[in-house]
């Protein structure tokens, strides 16, 4: 299932950078990182559930609120919303 989300989430930033303005690009590259840490940690831990993934993301959105200012937490937390929703949709 990991592969899966991990093809969701490359196929979502490539219609980012082909299709999103800078405020797109500049989230779905941020959580490119975050995710990509996420889905090697659900990996090694042998997870690979929507829940665990939405744990996981939980405590990066939480590290994103830290590093980053209201405007550009906004534009990743929406971005992740978009992207779960995606995901959620995958069997």
């Amino acid at each position: 299932m990991l592969e899966k989300y991990d093809a969701a989430l490359e196929s979502w930033i490539e219609s980012k950078v082909a299709h999103g303005d800078d405020d797109a690009l500049f989230a779905s590259g941020y959580l490119q990182g975050h995710i990509a840490v996420v889905l090697s940690k659900l990996e090694q831990e042998q997870l690979s559930g929507i829940d665990a993934l939405d744990d996981k993301m939980v405590d990066c959105l939480a590290l994103a609120n830290d590093e980053l200012e209201e405007p550009d937490f906004s534009l990743v937390n929406d971005a992740w919303q978009q992207l779960r929703q995606i995901i959620s949709e995958i069997k």
